[in-house]
């Protein structure tokens, strides 16, 4: 018998994820983000990310219609920057863009100053799958930023992950 979907959110709640913000910007789609935690490394040669979003989020056809996105690895201090991103706080794009430092690398989407890593990636291929777009994103520029505790996502709760030592 197959699981109910409360059943699979609630498996996936113990499965520990880092905490991103998620960005594109362009001509056709404009300056979107996101927080996401459905994020991780498909290979490294060559350098590709797998980034799951679903279809109903604001990200979604503008990261498809820009063709680029940045995946913003935030910090343990970034918890606030995560809930302006995830729309808990009702903020438009403008305003959550207000908040932070931002710049751009090689694709042109936003880049978090402050984030642990920044992943600058072109959209190469998008799968659809049930409620989500998989985008499988060719990585073009990596930022690493100061080595510092990172944001994770487990159990429907904010937790700083620190440094060995």
């Amino acid at each position: 018998m197959e699981p109910n979907r409360q059943e699979f959110r609630d498996a996936m709640a113990r499965l520990g994820a880092a905490v991103t913000i998620v960005t594109t910007d362009g001509p056709a789609g404009g300056r979107v983000g996101i927080t996401a935690s459905a994020v991780c490394s498909v290979t490294d040669s060559p350098p590709t990310l797998l980034v799951c979003m679903n279809r109903n989020s604001s990200l979604n056809p503008a990261a498809k219609a820009n063709g680029v996105l940045c995946v913003n690895v935030l910090s343990g201090e970034d918890q606030s920057l995560s809930n302006l991103f995830a729309g808990f706080t009702g903020a438009d794009q403008a305003t959550r863009f207000s908040e932070g430092s931002w710049t751009t690398l090689a694709t042109g989407a936003p880049v978090l100053e402050d984030a642990v890593a920044a992943l600058d990636c072109v959209v190469e291929e998008v799968l659809e799958k049930g409620t989500h777009s998989v985008m499988f994103a060719q990585v073009r520029a990596i930022r690493l930023g100061t080595a510092r505790p990172a944001l994770i996502w487990f159990s429907r709760n904010y937790h700083p992950v620190g440094l060995p030592g």
